[in-house]
């Protein structure tokens, strides 16, 4: 006698294609989910979010701000009032008294010594006349200006490159991708501060006794920003802003140096450790302060290619002349004017306290941001 078997199931199995898992493992235990695996064991990390602590980079760069802000509040006072009418006239007066012909009519070198020159003696004098409190002038606007506007700034940078080379640069860091970002943040930042720093501008030129025998025209910071709504209006605080945003070019050319400069960095980096050899003083050193140096090294190629911009913006944010008509009325007229009345060489006003205060203020700023970034658990780079 035979028995018949029923027929058994048909098993998933038996169609011969493999059962491929749809859902996350999960433990028999705890039945929470179990990271999935490459095949030799290791855990396949999870993308990271474009938006991953973003809110670091708001931090970082306020702080950054902060730091290069006040320990260079001297030289900000002393350059912007180089690059100002009054400034200059009284400079020319000196050199008239002294016998020297106009500056814009001597060679390239003897009117930098004699720049130079003038720096110092302003420098000397300003203490010396107004107290050294003077040398802070326009110091808390400039607090109140420069933290946001850091703030904004590496925040919508450090913020935008991500989102850029995420979603169209298959995640890598690219020049195009410095360039959008750092072009989008400088107008961002521009557009946000543009009436901080005019009142932090006229409140530097504001001095206590002026040639007509006038005190000084403002008594703080909100003063300013009053008497500016209720002589130009609300548009008022936003002169020099065109001016601005040809600075954007400045940012962008510093932040696509700085990038391509820590991309060297790293990669010498990645030489020194693939060599097999140990780190010699000399490399250790540039580990230290590589990213330091980048910094300044950046911001005086782009601060030396843009400077006029920089006399042209302070010009458009000087308060208007004792019968309210402004003397400078846009970008292109004001550009005009200067090269008209003053020459070429009045374009670089201020330059070598400028140059003196940028430099070392930018390595301080990109150290701190770097620094800060690191405790936070994050980095600049992607």
């Amino acid at each position: 006698m035979t028995l018949d078997h029923a027929p058994r199931p048909r098993s998933i199995h038996d169609d011969g294609t493999p059962f491929r898992q749809t859902l996350l493992p999960q433990s028999r235990e705890t039945g929470e989910v179990v990271p999935p695996k490459q095949p030799d064991g290791t855990p396949v990390a999870a993308a990271k979010s474009p938006f991953a602590k973003s809110w670091a980079h708001l931090i970082a760069g306020g702080l950054g701000g902060m730091a290069s802000a006040t320990l260079t509040a001297p030289l900000d006072v002393l350059k912007t009032r180089l690059q100002s009418t009054y400034y200059q006239q009284h400079l020319a007066a000196m050199r008239t008294a002294r016998g020297l012909p106009p500056i814009e009519t001597m060679s390239f070198t003897r009117s930098s010594l004699l720049h130079i020159r003038e720096t110092g003696e302003i420098l000397w004098q300003v203490p010396k006349a107004e107290g050294w409190r003077a040398l802070f002038k326009g110091l808390g606007p400039n607090l109140i200006g420069v933290v946001p506007a850091r703030a904004i700034n590496f925040y919508t940078y450090g913020n935008g490159k991500r989102i850029i080379s995420t979603y169209f640069n298959d995640g890598k860091e690219s020049a195009w991708v410095h360039l959008c970002a750092a072009a989008f943040a400088g107008v961002v930042t521009g557009t946000a501060t543009n009436p901080i720093w005019l009142v932090k501008t006229r409140l530097q030129l504001d001095k206590n006794t002026h040639a007509d025998g006038r005190g000084r025209q403002y008594k703080n910071a909100l003063d300013c920003t009053m008497q500016t709504i209720r002589k130009e209006g609300i548009k008022g605080l936003y002169r020099g802003l065109t001016a601005s945003y040809l600075g954007v070019t400045e940012s962008t050319l510093q932040w696509m140096m700085y990038e391509q400069m820590k991309m060297a960095l790293a990669r010498r980096e990645e030489r020194v450790a693939n060599s097999g050899r140990p780190p010699t003083a000399w490399d250790q050193t540039v580990a230290w302060t590589g990213k330091v140096s980048a910094a300044g090294v950046a911001k005086f190629v782009a601060a030396l290619a843009t400077y006029p911009h920089e006399v042209v913006r302070t010009r458009l944010r000087q308060a208007p002349l004792e019968n309210g008509q402004l003397k400078y009325t846009g970008l292109t007229q004001c550009f005009k004017l200067i090269w008209k009345e003053e020459g070429m060489a009045a374009l670089y006003g201020g330059l070598v306290p400028h140059m003196f205060r940028v430099v070392p203020s930018a390595a301080i700023m990109f150290g701190t941001y770097e620094a800060v970034l690191k405790l936070l658990g994050t980095s600049s780079n992607l």
